[in-house]
């Protein structure tokens, strides 16, 4: 199916057009043609047969008529036989009758003859510079007019081809899928272009292993060394010195969790594993993983809903939303309101300082010092569009209200 908005479509409607235009144009100058040499012809005859009417009734000369009919060529058929058969089996094109004799414009094997009729008598001429193949030739500009447009047409589409397969690798390659071919055969502009395309996304392919293993590597080398120092602190008597570590430990693997999510996030989230969940079941798992008392969780829930989402990514989403709530809220408490549209996450807190796609942005941070990165809301949006749901915000009565709008789409 063509597009009617591609490239392909719009030169289709182009070269269509042509032909139409092309075809109308030779169909009107071909009748236009036939019409003045037809009418060329009978003026011609016209005066011919008058001329030697008037000849053989002995109104001019012969003198005369030689003079009348000199820029024609007309040739006379004296063979007698030739002439019968002529007579009998060509095609009369039109007739003429008058006083001093009759005349007739006969057709035969593509040649026209002039029969003009005096006394009982026939004088048959043949015109010898008659056409008989002009429409043939005109014919055959047409056709070769037209076997240009198509071979034109047919060359191009051949030409841009390579889009296509080209649109479509850049599809995969924007829906994370790096595996594409290494090169596109070829010397013209299409064929570069590919080439430069199919260059960039190794190179990307490249950079992103190479960020992948340097992230991934950092996280390995720094979770040891944490273990071991949360390990020694139990082992410190003194309760003040204690805590202070324990923060300090607490703040290192909350940042080495968000450079996991956010290495997550950056590489491109592919939801592989898509399955239908409770809603309540994806709520319990966002909790565990948020790891704060259910008593500062207020559910409004419609009905039990199922959805059909990735359960881990879903779940981290939501766990997000409830830590940004307990971050930002005064009474450290969230409300969250399920119906078959949405699912929103009211806290009480001042408006955002900056507009929403602010902190949609990765390390975006309000006036307020949290614990975080400034991820939870970068995370949050990477899920969500992935999902194709869509996140929104708004503040109303002194509550701030974040939204997982359009869920109708994961039933």
């Amino acid at each position: 199916m063509i597009v009617k908005s591609s490239i392909l479509y719009t030169i289709t409607v182009i070269f269509c057009i042509s032909v139409a235009s092309v075809t109308l144009a030779f169909l009107y100058l071909m009748q236009n043609d036939k019409e003045n040499y037809t009418e060329e012809l009978n003026i011609k005859y016209s005066v011919i047969a008058g001329a030697t009417l008037f000849h053989l009734n002995s109104f001019i000369t012969a003198k005369e008529m030689r003079e009348q009919i000199k820029d024609y060529k007309m040739e006379e058929i004296t063979d007698e036989p030739l002439k019968s058969y002529i007579l009998s089996h060509g095609e009369v094109l039109q007739t003429l009758n008058n006083r001093i004799g009759q005349s007739a414009i006969i057709s035969y094997k593509k040649n026209n003859y002039l029969n003009i009729v005096h006394d009982g008598t026939n004088m048959l001429l043949k015109d010898s510079e008659f056409q008989p193949y002009r429409y043939y030739i005109m014919r055959g500009i047409f056709g070769l007019v037209l076997f240009i447009i198509i071979f034109t047409y047919i060359l191009i589409i051949r030409k841009i081809r390579p889009l296509k397969t080209l649109k479509q690798q850049i599809d995969k390659f924007a829906a994370g899928n790096f595996e594409v071919p290494s090169s596109q055969s070829g010397t013209d502009e299409i064929s570069e272009v590919a080439n430069a395309f199919y260059s960039s996304v190794n190179h990307i392919k490249k950079l992103n292993h190479s960020r992948q293993l340097f992230l991934r590597n950092i996280m390995h080398e720094l979770k040891t060394p944490i273990t071991k120092g949360r390990i020694i602190t139990e082992m410190i008597y003194d309760n003040k010195q204690k805590q202070r570590l324990i923060t300090v430990f607490e703040r290192l693997e909350t940042m080495i969790n968000e450079f996991a999510s956010i290495e997550s996030t950056t590489s491109g989230i592919d939801l592989t594993n898509i399955g239908t969940y409770r809603l309540i079941d994806i709520f319990d798992e966002a909790i565990d993983l948020a790891m704060i008392e259910r008593s500062g969780i207020n559910f409004n829930i419609d009905k039990d809903l199922s959805l059909n989402v990735d359960f881990k990514l879903f779940s981290l989403a939501i766990k997000n939303m409830i830590d940004n709530a307990v971050k930002y809220s005064p009474d450290k408490s969230i409300t969250i309101a399920v119906n078959e549209d949405s699912i929103r996450f009211i806290s009480l807190g001042e408006p955002l300082s900056k507009a929403f796609e602010y902190y949609l942005a990765p390390f975006a941070q309000g006036n307020t010092k949290t614990k975080g990165l400034g991820l939870g809301l970068y995370i949050v949006d990477n899920i969500i569009k992935a999902h194709k749901i869509n996140f929104t915000y708004i503040h109303k009565d002194g509550k701030n209200i974040f939204s997982f709008e359009n869920l109708q789409i994961l039933y």
